[in-house]
């Protein structure tokens, strides 16, 4: 990987504190790493949690949000970011931001949103962020991009970054298995995912033991038992509240290719551009997706054939130091150190 300048990033997301231990590392917290692994400087701040450490009593978020944003300007002008990435926080205010910049002159300020675009409150974050950020990523490609550009940022696709501290398994490797087919998940309004399990449920082969937690059919998986249970599966589904968005997925698809898990996911997002047929299972109805996994399951050498090409792609290709040195690029407008797969998706 060719040698950048290096940065002093400021991380501003959800580090999950407060549930201690028993969160699910997400975006955040992969990004962070890819910043140290790139032997950049690296601070993390933990939106949510200081608002609720600071908020009087535990419950009084408008107070504990208002001491928060201090808090935030007080951390940028101490230590002086070159970049602040800013994720899913909607206690931070644009007013705080435009504080930091006057304290941290030629800071960039970038914002990162994994949430499906189609979801109200997922545009309004980012239409919130348009005008006090200098750069906006998401986990969507599309022209949709273009409906957030003002002449003054720049606004692109990022993948689902992948590092090797979190994603420590390799069950392409493996031939013993607790579950043959892994889904975890909460349910949500217009979930398609629903709809999808029912239909996978009443065609699946019975021999298939399939562990699903969470969509209201079983207690859902959190933090360690979470990742145990991906150490325990075979194959597992990459399935979304909304499919047919271009290149959209949600961070499952790294916590199951990236361990080597043989990863199903619908063939109407176009991540053909990404991984071919021998690296991910592909499928377009609910019929052709039980079939596929009992054929999977019934022929272990093709599984682990798939799912080990599926996993080296995936980190190669998304490794969290290339998709945070592709943002930091794009933001300062240099030309790219390296071509990078999606980089078409760009909008200025």
């Amino acid at each position: 990987m060719s040698a950048v300048k290096k940065q002093r990033i400021l991380f501003v997301g959800n580090f999950l504190v407060r549930h201690w231990g028993n969160g699910r590392t997400g975006i955040d917290m992969r990004l962070a790493a890819g910043a140290i692994r790139n032997e950049w400087e690296m601070l993390t701040f933990s939106e949510r949690d200081v608002t609720r450490f600071l908020a009087p009593l535990g419950f009084m978020r408008n107070i504990g949000a208002k001491m928060m944003n201090s808090r935030l300007v007080k951390t940028a002008r101490n230590w002086k970011p070159d970049f602040i990435f800013i994720s899913h926080c909607d206690y931070v205010t644009n007013e705080a931001l435009a504080e930091v910049r006057a304290a941290c002159p030629g800071v960039r300020i970038v914002h990162i949103n994994c949430d499906p675009v189609e979801t109200e409150h997922c545009c309004a974050q980012i239409v919130r962020r348009m005008e006090s950020c200098d750069a906006i990523f998401v986990t969507t490609a599309g022209d949709k991009l273009k409906e957030w550009t003002t002449g003054r940022n720049v606004v692109g696709f990022f993948p689902n970054p992948s590092d090797p501290s979190y994603e420590v398994e390799d069950n392409s490797a493996k031939t013993e298995f607790k579950w043959d087919l892994f889904f975890a998940g909460r349910p949500a309004l217009a979930d398609a995912r629903r709809e999808l399990l029912a239909k996978l449920r009443r065609r699946l082969d019975p021999a298939v033991r399939f562990g699903l937690f969470g969509m209201d059919e079983a207690p859902l998986v959190v933090g360690r038992a979470y990742e145990e249970a991906i150490a325990a599966s075979k194959m597992g589904l990459s399935i979304n509240r909304f499919e047919g968005w271009k290149w959209y997925a949600s961070d499952r698809v790294t916590h199951l290719m990236a361990n080597g898990v043989l990863t199903f996911q619908y063939d109407g997002n176009d991540m053909q551009h990404f991984f071919t047929g021998k690296e991910t299972a592909y499928f377009h109805t609910p019929e052709e997706l039980a079939d596929r996994i009992g054929w999977f399951n019934c022929h272990d050498d093709e599984r682990r054939r798939v799912a080990s090409a599926g996993r080296t792609a995936y980190r190669r290709m998304f490794d969290a130091r290339r998709v945070l040195k592709y943002m930091v690029e794009t933001t300062l407008g240099e030309p790219h150190s390296e071509p990078y797969e999606w980089a078409a998706e760009i909008y200025r």
